[in-house]
């Protein structure tokens, strides 16, 4: 078991890295796409236009850093990710919370996300598992909060005990406000297996 471990280990350290909605500040050696040909992109493509032209399972790791909040469709995006990613590849997400300034001053912005947002493609989906076959493992979710809340100690009580963010979102966060989201998740799916809709890649 463990040999095998390594083998998908050493196979997915070989895969590109993809930086979605990658800007003019694309991610070091990645392949950057984007949706307009004055960024850094190596692939322009529409974003909210699926299938993206990339082939299944082709990446170890997919960076959407503040690009979520701008789709058309959460879930589609998400299944599209979760098809791009190879078996265990990991997907960072970053985007404000939807308590801070930054959510709501940017009228391209669609969505306003919490900390929570994305539970409906985990394993422990809340009951709301039935929108999306996509299932994403939780290595990680990060709440950054604003200078003042951080120095007194409150975004290491929100990050430290998930009881206390929870707490935090339901309770506190319009007062302790925050500022960003960070999701590390990681892609479960089989060997070989492709896009929650069937579709024909491109290369």
């Amino acid at each position: 078991m463990p040999q095998h471990s390594e083998a998908i280990d050493t196979a997915l350290s070989k895969l590109p890295v993809l930086d979605v909605g990658c800007g003019i500040n694309k991610f070091r050696g990645a392949i950057g796409l984007d949706r307009s040909p004055r960024t850094k992109a190596d692939i322009v493509a529409d974003l909210d236009r699926f299938p993206y032209p990339l082939r299944d399972n082709s990446f170890r790791e997919v960076r959407v850093i503040h690009v979520i909040e701008h789709v058309g469709d959460v879930i589609r995006m998400m299944e599209e990710l979760h098809r791009l990613l190879a078996p265990n590849g990991r997907v960072i997400i970053v985007t404000p919370h939807y308590t801070d300034f930054s959510s709501f001053c940017d009228p391209t912005h669609r969505w306003h996300l919490n900390s929570y947002s994305l539970r409906y493609f985990g394993e422990n989906h809340g009951g709301f598992g039935y929108y999306s076959a996509a299932r994403f493992r939780e290595i990680s979710v990060r709440v950054r909060l604003l200078a003042l809340w951080r120095y007194l100690g409150f975004e290491f009580l929100v990050n430290r005990f998930p009881h206390f963010r929870r707490l935090w979102e339901f309770y506190l966060c319009y007062a302790i406000r925050g500022k960003v989201i960070e999701w590390d998740l990681q892609a479960i799916k089989e060997a070989g297996v492709s896009s929650i809709h069937d579709s024909s890649s491109g290369s």
